[in-house]
């Protein structure tokens, strides 16, 4: 993972510290255990492999090494609870426009929190935070997405899909995270979720 190339994109503060691991057990956990350690507002936790990746309502997040994006960004928001409402299908649009801005693919929306290409699941998010009676202190957006996957267990050749194996060509990881933190950047600073 090229490092650099994620640290181009055009964003004030999101994904400008990475913490990012070769290998590791899931994006989410690790940035959960990381938050309180006071890691810049708007750190992102990257891997090129998780052990136990997590998708919604417990189950897995498969995905083999170094094919695609798995990754959770940490913002501490200091915001009414209420103010999260709608995020996660405002994160699915921000990386729908991502996509559609570097190659011009239409992703479709399932609600609430998954995207999918050709009828099949590409992408899903996993939004969670922690809040102290009505304040969120701390949120976690867990972004998993298939981009140069071409193996799936049978039980979902025909249910999930990748960007690869779609199109039959590879593409550049950090170039599609760099877009999408732009996007979702501009969702975060519009519903006031940002704290400097």
């Amino acid at each position: 993972m090229d490092l650099e190339k994620i640290n181009k994109a055009n964003t004030k503060f999101l994904g400008k510290h990475i913490l990012y691991f070769k290998e590791i057990t899931s994006t989410q956990e690790i940035a959960k255990q990381m938050a309180d350690e006071k890691l810049a507002n708007g750190s992102i936790v990257l891997t090129d492999f998780q052990t136990q990746g997590k998708g919604t309502k417990d189950r897995k997040w498969l995905a083999s090494k170094e094919k695609n994006i798995m990754m959770t960004l940490i913002l501490y928001p200091h915001i009414n609870i209420s103010k999260l409402e709608g995020l996660t299908i405002k994160i699915a649009q921000a990386i729908q426009k991502a996509i559609y801005q570097l190659y011009g693919y239409e992703l479709t929306i399932k609600q609430p929190n998954d995207l999918l290409l050709n009828g099949k699941k590409i992408a899903g998010i996993l939004t969670q935070s922690v809040s102290q009676k009505e304040q969120v202190t701390n949120l976690y957006i867990g972004i998993g997405f298939n981009v140069n996957e071409i193996e799936f267990p049978e039980e979902l050749q025909m249910i999930a899909t990748s960007l690869r194996k779609e199109f039959s060509k590879e593409f550049e990881r950090e170039e599609i995270i760099a877009k999408i933190l732009e996007e979702v950047e501009k969702i975060i600073i519009k519903k006031d979720i940002y704290r400097e």
